[in-house]
């Protein structure tokens, strides 16, 4: 039995590591469809216009374009990258949607800072296929543009603030600061998550499938310590370098470990730094997100509606997550959060026209570089400074 358990772990994180290290190209399968894009338009050295930049890595799944297209418009700043992942089940219809409407949108080409995965990965839920989209995404994004933080998000976050206000409070941080929500108190994890060893069909299987159990259980390791929180987070670029190219074995050591791990996106990164000597006093214990939870044990969010705006804007975090498609507080936030009309992108620098309800449409060459935070980002900062205050900022590290 402990051959079968010991093979079965190595064909599995076999797969992980290939899925995770082979080239993938940065571009859309539908090549075709892709517009001629006119860089020349971008002032030179563009990528430093902005005080900051961030990658972002946006994961779909089937029945998801309809908001992937929306958190796209509300999303989009030309000093940031982003690329979309589409689960791989997705079907091929909703692939060719998703290229088509970066293909086909002015901006995107012109710019030339949206990408869609070509050979997506197939993203079992619980599995670690998961965690290696997102690694994979960040390989990507490291060797393709400059960015100072990386920040994954689904088709199901929606933004409190503009990408200005964003921008402006980011700017005065430690390009070194890393925001995971993290806690060594597993609790009931240590038994559900801890123990049981698990194989995901998804590291090899082009069909969908729950995730294997297998019946031996393995002991709670003893070289490191385990550490859970919230899969979504907000990783410099130093950090994500570390996870990718390390200059020592924790990051490849925790990715084995985690590869037959329940739920491993949302354990990885918090045991990475809080078990590497360099970067455990980087983080601040929270991820910047407006998450309700279902009732105990609290597992899945709950979708946020209108009564919970008001709650949203006090907290003073960047995203929110979950919602439903087309919810009518997604239009309140762009009305009086996003300043977004008619379906067009976020209110920006780059694209401001002046006057009222002047639909954000297009770029304005002339204001590349330009920023124009409202009052959204003036609570986000104030946010930030109280996390990063040595009140708070020493008394959540880890532990």
């Amino acid at each position: 039995m402990g051959l079968k358990i010991f093979m079965a772990s190595f064909l599995v994180t076999s797969i992980l590591f290939f899925l995770l290290f082979i080239p993938t190209r940065l571009t859309m399968q539908f090549s075709t469809l892709r517009p001629p894009v006119n860089y020349f338009s971008v002032p030179p050295n563009s990528s430093r216009a902005y005080p900051v930049s961030f990658a972002y890595l946006i994961s779909a799944s089937k029945g998801d374009v309809v908001k992937l297209k929306r958190l796209m418009r509300v999303l989009y700043h030309p000093g940031n990258y982003y690329l979309i992942h589409v689960d791989y089940g997705a079907p091929q219809a909703e692939h060719k949607a998703v290229a088509e409407f970066v293909a086909s949108d002015p901006v995107f080409g012109q710019v030339g800072n949206v990408w869609v995965v070509g050979k997506p990965n197939l993203v079992t839920y619980r599995g670690p296929t998961m965690l290696a989209t997102t690694l994979h995404a960040m390989a990507m994004l490291l060797r393709t543009c400059q960015w100072d933080w990386f920040i994954n998000l689904s088709a199901s976050d929606y933004p409190l603030v503009t990408q200005d206000d964003l921008t402006q409070a980011f700017s005065g941080l430690p390009r070194s600061t890393n925001f995971i929500q993290h806690s060594s108190q597993l609790g009931w994890k240590f038994n559900k998550r801890g123990k049981p060893i698990i194989i995901d069909p998804g590291l090899y299987s082009l069909n969908k499938s729950e995730i294997w159990w297998v019946i031996k259980q393995r002991s709670l390791p003893t070289s490191f310590k385990l550490y859970t929180g919230s899969a979504w987070t907000i990783l410099s670029r130093s950090f994500a370098e570390y996870c990718i190219v390390g200059w020592e074995n924790l990051p490849r050591t925790l990715l084995l470990y985690y590869t037959n791990f329940v739920s491993s996106p949302e354990g990885y990164f918090q045991t990475v730094i809080c078990n590497s000597e360099d970067y455990k006093n980087t983080t601040v214990n929270h991820d910047l997100h407006y998450i309700t939870w279902d009732n105990p044990p609290k597992q899945h969010p709950r979708s946020l509606g209108l009564k919970d705006y008001r709650r949203m804007v006090l907290t003073s975090r960047p995203f929110a997550r979950k919602f439903k498609r087309n919810d009518p507080v997604l239009d309140k936030i762009d009305r009086e959060l996003l300043k977004r009309y008619h379906g067009k992108f976020s209110y920006g620098g780059w694209c401001s026209q002046g006057g009222k309800h002047k639909a954000c449409s297009g770029l304005r060459t002339e204001n590349y570089g330009v920023l124009k935070p409202g009052p959204s980002s003036r609570r986000l900062k104030n946010l930030l400074t109280k996390l990063l205050s040595d009140k708070f900022f020493r008394k959540q590290q880890c532990r």
